[in-house]
């Protein structure tokens, strides 16, 4: 079994080959761009760019031990610094000898066996010919020819072994690009992303042929119900036939009724429905396999692109052990880092984003973990203290990243009263606390058990900041805590940020998506398993109490009239986070399917509970919600609303249903969002385009309340307030300005029309309008 130690450095060693070919080459660019440039043309760019390139590759062959590319690199930036700061000339000698010694380095670290081999007295004798360009300085001029003259690196060496350098460089500059490339490429992730974008854009294409399949499939089973009703007609009019034949036996009019042609038409037509029939199915069979096909090569091109953004788990620790070492010697602790799990592969996003957070983790770690080494002893433990990271992938395929110490665990007692002192919560709301959620109290900002404030921690935010980058990465984390036994954080986080399915659900008379990742079980909840714990209702899942929370009170919707029809069984959703686990009830639980969830963009950037949209293979445009907003806000609910709001909400709604709403806005995307807040709060929604078309539909119709935005073509929502106000019939209705226009004159203008509201798109919150709207209702409906 090969040694984990030298299979790193294989790896470390591949990918330094691949850094050194980028840097060589860029090198290689520098040298022609200058030899060409006249002599008076500043080149300072273009030799800042070879002096780094060098810096850097002289650091990476330090780090895969490569001494001798080392020394040349050394080299190569002490001629481009003197270039740099004109104490050498540029001459087209020393062009050839800098681009000879960039060839030869391209040789060695290709790493192809006698080749490489054969360049190292080479390249000795290249960094001692740099070294003496430097004491005596080549003053030939750029525009200067000494091809003839210049002493070439190759020609150093004896003549057997010249020749034998120059066919080895000229064969590898024909074959390494070729070689490296067949293996990997550099791609900007730029670039990958935009891919990744567009290879998910197929997802609708494929939502949508399911939804067509589904349909076909409808029409067929509706002219199969067809057919069977038309064999029933027929009979029926045989009979009628039979009957009008023999009433009409001796009168004249025998056999001058239509019924025979009838008859006649309705014996054909079977031969036309069964060929029609036969179309559609053959036709529903063909889609449904283009589907198929289509969501199949959906999927794996999917996948094959969020593989390509993966990268090992230990890619993120590089920097740990180093860090970790020297800030537990700033404190006089010995510390040993053990990781496990590096080869578990992880989107670079996040891996990009969790480096900040496993800092703070280390750094807590040390400064509030591990023991002094004479406490340690004390405590019969070893003298340095231990810090593990694991990284394992979930049967649910996610992430669990573990990081734990051997120290000696949180204090519970500092920890409340740290909590009481910042406000958190009472002395009574701790009591009612059991110890998870009191470990949970560490996460709060502001709260830590640190007495004093340093540089490294003291300030109570270096875990708040942890948990708020890994809930925004969705995923969740946790904490378990032993007095001298150590803390250990368990990080649970999607392989990939990319999520592209999701539950659909029904609540408050609207459709919503929860992204899979985030629902731990769909549940059936019969009535006598409510309980009452704690002033919360709550019902048993896994034997342990969870709060239980309806849906359309959270988003605060009025409550559908279906739901509130008796019945025995309610239907709920369990959503877990780091914040816990919470029951929410919704009417209908449709299904899950593959979604492609779009962000919101400005000025609707942050809507509460909100996290974006999606649109199903119908077309429809459904609000993707946000499952750590829903966790927060069902904590900040009222326990006690399961049953006594039942009545109070039939009201509401029945109340709000009696009111239209005129939603006046030229964006298409403000106005579907308008009407769809106002809608989901128990509204009668219309729409109007300008202001010219919301006046219109004033005059023909009756509302309760306007909503218009300012900036629109042909008459603006100023100039459409200004004309409601004149209007005898309409001077009382309430206006509610939504807009983006921030400035005191344009709220002043908008008071000046007679605005009763003026909200500002930039800071818009649905709330905002909700009370608005209500109060405006209200005082209008009193007036009235």
């Amino acid at each position: 079994m090969p040694d984990k130690r030298d299979v790193l450095l294989q790896r470390l060693l591949a990918m330094f080959r691949i850094e050194a070919e980028a840097h060589l080459k860029d090198i290689s660019s520098g040298l022609l761009a200058l030899e060409g440039k006249p002599v008076d043309t500043p080149a300072f760019d273009i030799i800042e760019n070879m002096l780094r390139c060098a810096h850097s590759l002289k650091g990476a062959a330090r780090a895969v031990n490569f001494a001798q590319v080392e020394e040349t690199c050394r080299s190569l930036e002490n001629v481009f610094s003197a270039l740099k700061d004109k104490s050498l000339a540029v001459s087209s000698s020393l062009i050839d000898r800098l681009l000879g010694t960039v060839d030869a380095l391209g040789t060695l670290v290709s790493g192809e066996g006698s080749m490489a081999e054969r360049q190292k007295p080479l390249l000795t004798t290249i960094t001692r010919q740099l070294d003496e360009t430097l004491k005596s300085p080549i003053k030939e001029g750029r525009t200067g020819s000494s091809l003839s003259q210049a002493a070439s690196p190759l020609s150093l060496l004896p003549p057997d072994e010249s020749s034998v350098a120059r066919a080895d460089v000229s064969t590898h500059l024909r074959t390494s690009t070729s070689s490296h490339a067949s293996a990997t490429i550099r791609v900007p992730t730029v670039k990958l992303e935009k891919v990744l974008r567009q290879v998910e854009e197929l997802l609708l294409p494929c939502l949508t042929a399911r939804q067509r399949a589904k349909e076909l499939g409808e029409i067929t089973a509706t002219l199969a119900t067809w057919k069977k009703q038309r064999l029933q007609i027929q009979s029926a009019v045989r009979i009628i036939d039979r009957e009008l034949t023999s009433s009409l036996k001796d009168s004249p009019f025998r056999g001058q009724h239509g019924l025979p042609k009838l008859l006649k038409y309705l014996d054909g037509e079977p031969l036309q429905m069964k060929a029609l029939e036969e179309r559609l199915v053959r036709l529903q069979r063909t889609i449904e396999q283009d589907q198929r096909a289509l969501a199949g090569m959906t999927d794996c091109l999917i996948q094959d692109v969020k593989e390509m953004q993966l990268l090992p788990f230990s890619t993120l620790l590089d920097i740990l052990p180093r860090f970790s070492r020297e800030l537990a010697r700033e404190q006089g602790k010995s510390l040993e880092l053990v990781v496990s799990g590096g080869e578990v592969e992880i989107d670079r996003h996040i891996l990009e984003e969790m480096k900040d957070p496993l800092i703070h983790l280390v750094r807590n770690c040390i400064d509030h973990g591990i023991e002094q080494p004479a406490a340690r002893l004390a405590k019969g433990k070893p003298s340095s203290g231990r810090i593990t990271f694991a990284c394992s992938q979930s049967d649910s395929g996610k992430a669990e990243i573990r990081v734990a110490d051997d120290g000696g665990g949180i204090n519970i007692g500092k920890l409340k009263a740290a909590a009481r002192k910042l406000g958190v919560m009472s002395e009574e709301e701790m009591e009612q606390l059991g110890e998870s959620e009191l470990l949970a109290l560490i996460f709060r900002s502001g709260v830590t058990t640190s007495p004093l404030i340093t540089d490294i921690s003291g300030r109570g935010l270096g875990l708040a900041i942890v948990r708020e980058k890994v809930e925004a990465l969705g995923g969740s984390i946790k904490v378990k805590s032993s007095t001298d036994t150590g803390t250990a954080f368990h990080i649970l986080l999607p392989l990939t940020l990319t999520n592209t399915r999701g539950v659909l659900v029904h609540a408050g008379g609207q459709l919503f998506v929860i992204p899979s990742s985030s629902v731990e079980r769909v549940v059936r909840i019969a009535k006598n398993e409510i309980q009452t714990v704690k002033n919360r209702e709550t019902i048993l899942v896994d034997e342990q109490p969870v709060s239980l929370v309806r849906l359309n009170d959270i988003l605060e919707l009025a409550r559908n009239s279906a739901e509130m029809e008796p019945t025995h069984y309610l239907r709920g959703i369990v959503l877990s986070s780091g914040l816990g686990r919470v029951v929410f009830l919704v009417e209908e639980v449709l299904g899950e399917q593959e979604v492609v969830i779009k962000a919101l963009l400005r000025p609707l950037k942050r809507v509460r509970n909100v996290a974006g949209v999606c649109m199903l293979g119908t077309g429809r445009v459904v609000p993707v919600l946000n499952v750590p907003d829903l966790l927060k806000s069902a904590v900040k609910a009222s326990s006690a609303t399961f049953i006594s709001t039942q009545d109070s909400s039939a009201e509401k709604q029945g109340t709000s249903s009696k009111h239209s709403i005129l939603v006046v806005d030229d964006s298409i995307t403000a106005r579907t969002l308008l009407k769809h807040i106002l809608e989901s709060a128990g509204y009668s929604v219309t729409t109007a385009v300008d202001g010219v078309e919301g006046y219109t539909a004033l005059k023909t119709g009756a509302y309760s309340l306007v909503v218009s935005d300012v900036e629109m073509p042909r008459m603006d929502g100023f100039a459409l307030t200004a004309k409601i106000r004149a209007d005898k019939q309409l001077a009382a209705l309430p206006v509610v300005l939504v807009t983006a226009l921030d400035s005191r004159d344009h709220r002043e203008r908008g008071i000046d029309v007679g605005a009763n509201a003026y909200i500002v798109k930039s800071r818009f919150d649905q709330s905002n309008l909700l009370e608005a709207t209500r109060r405006l209702i209200s005082i209008s409906s009193i007036k009235a």
